[in-house]
């Protein structure tokens, strides 16, 4: 079979790639004249990172930083490194990520891995980094979080990851298939995709501002997978979609695609059970049929047919694992999902269907939150963890009802989709 070389893009005109490339760097990021770029890239999507590290200089940046990784030698690490070596970060790698994060450097992460990278590594081992890195890059997890830089998330085809996508396919069909559905979902079809993007924001907004006005107390989730489950709000959150604003006051979007809005749910707050709706690709590996049952805000049951021991490892990395860190509302019509696509990838996954995450909140979604201490969050509901693990539970017959302090229910979804 040929190989992929330079910047053959399985087919696709490199006009509309290097498009896409602008977008996370103008759009995305919206790098700012003398501002350092930080693009953290699979060392196979070296050609799509060059074009990313022209289109940010081409904005302004002051120095383009590339962060490599490679997920084969990961998992070799993971399989036979000492474990002592797993659980320590050197002083230097740590404060690589924090330094650029004081600097105020803007952050494109690119995805796309194979979803099954680390299958058969014990999840204990990954554990063990997980732990030490959110140690030792504390500050620019806080910082990320908080959205005090300006980041964006992008996706790039790999090999193994179209190939789960379109099995029976050649490499060649699989790839520019995965290519066409990442550039549909950016909105990048032959129109104008920044105005379409502003235009796609402006909706987003809306409905957090119909939602902000509501100030619910709770929300109620049921469908026919088995899905019955109530989770509180924290008081004076907010509802947040589409562009955000960081420290300095510069507009970014933080995920493309992004087709959801999402707020902070009271870690202390949640009865239960929730049925995930999708299969959840956590740590190279596939988590299918699992379900997570809460009482008083915290998970005390759960199961999976297939990934149980990743979906135990994430559960116990720590006390915030068990709790919930966002809640987060996608219409079942939503573009991604109208693809009729199963991407295992949860950047695509997440925005076809409405979600919840384990682990750390983002304390934007609450009012004050970017400037209260981690103490400060907790005493709201706020929840803290090494983890941020997103999952689905949107199907087509979804409601959720809207429970504000006066006892006072409205049904915000109805069959899936928005009913107000």
């Amino acid at each position: 079979m040929k190989e992929n070389r330079g910047n053959n893009f399985y087919g696709i005109e490199e006009s509309r790639i290097r498009e896409y490339a602008r977008l996370l760097a103008r759009t995305g990021v919206n790098v700012q004249p003398g501002q350092e770029i930080v693009v953290n890239c699979p060392v196979e999507h070296f050609a799509f990172a060059r074009l990313v590290a022209e289109e940010a200089y081409a904005a302004g940046a002051r120095e383009v930083i590339l962060r490599w990784n490679d997920s084969g030698v990961n998992r070799l690490t993971y399989l036979h490194a000492a474990e002592e070596a797993l659980a320590l970060v050197p002083e230097w790698k740590g404060e690589s990520y924090n330094y650029y994060a004081r600097r105020g450097a803007g952050q494109i992460s690119i995805s796309g891995s194979d979803p099954e990278a680390y299958k058969g590594v014990d999840p204990k081992r990954m554990q063990l980094q997980e732990k030490a890195m959110d140690q030792a890059a504390a500050e620019y997890y806080r910082r990320m979080m908080a959205s005090e830089n300006p980041w964006t998330v992008g996706a790039v085809p790999q090999k193994e990851w179209a190939a789960k996508v379109f099995p029976g396919l050649s490499e060649e069909e699989s790839m520019r298939r995965l290519w066409e559905l990442i550039l549909k979902a950016v909105r990048i079809d032959g129109g104008d995709a920044v105005r379409a993007w502003e235009e796609h924001a402006r909706f987003l907004k809306e409905k957090c501002r119909m939602l902000d006005a509501y100030g619910f107390a709770k929300l109620h989730y049921k469908n026919g997978l088995g899905t019955d489950f109530t989770v509180g709000l924290v008081k004076g959150h907010i509802w947040e979609g589409g562009a955000e604003t960081d420290a300095a006051g510069t507009v970014f979007e933080a995920n493309m695609p992004t087709e959801e809005i999402f707020t902070m749910p009271d870690c202390r707050v949640a009865e239960g059970t929730l049925v995930g709706a999708m299969p959840l690709c956590c740590r190279g590996n596939l988590i299918r049929d699992f379900s997570l049952t809460f009482h008083e805000g915290r998970v005390v049951e759960y199961g999976a047919k297939e990934g149980l021991e990743t979906l135990r490892a994430v559960l116990e990395t720590d006390e915030g694992s068990k709790r919930l860190g966002e809640v987060a509302i996608v219409p079942y019509d939503s573009p991604i999902s109208q693809m009729n696509t199963l991407f295992y990838n949860t950047l695509f996954d997440e925005n076809a269907s409405c979600h919840f995450a384990l682990g750390r909140c983002y304390p934007t979604t609450v009012a004050g939150g970017a400037a209260m201490s981690e103490e400060e969050l907790l005493a709201v509901g706020g929840n803290h963890s090494a983890n941020h693990v997103d999952f689905m539970v949107g199907t087509a017959d979804l409601s959720i009802t809207g429970i504000r302090e006066n006892g006072e229910e409205i049904r915000i979804f109805e069959n899936g989709n928005w009913a107000c």
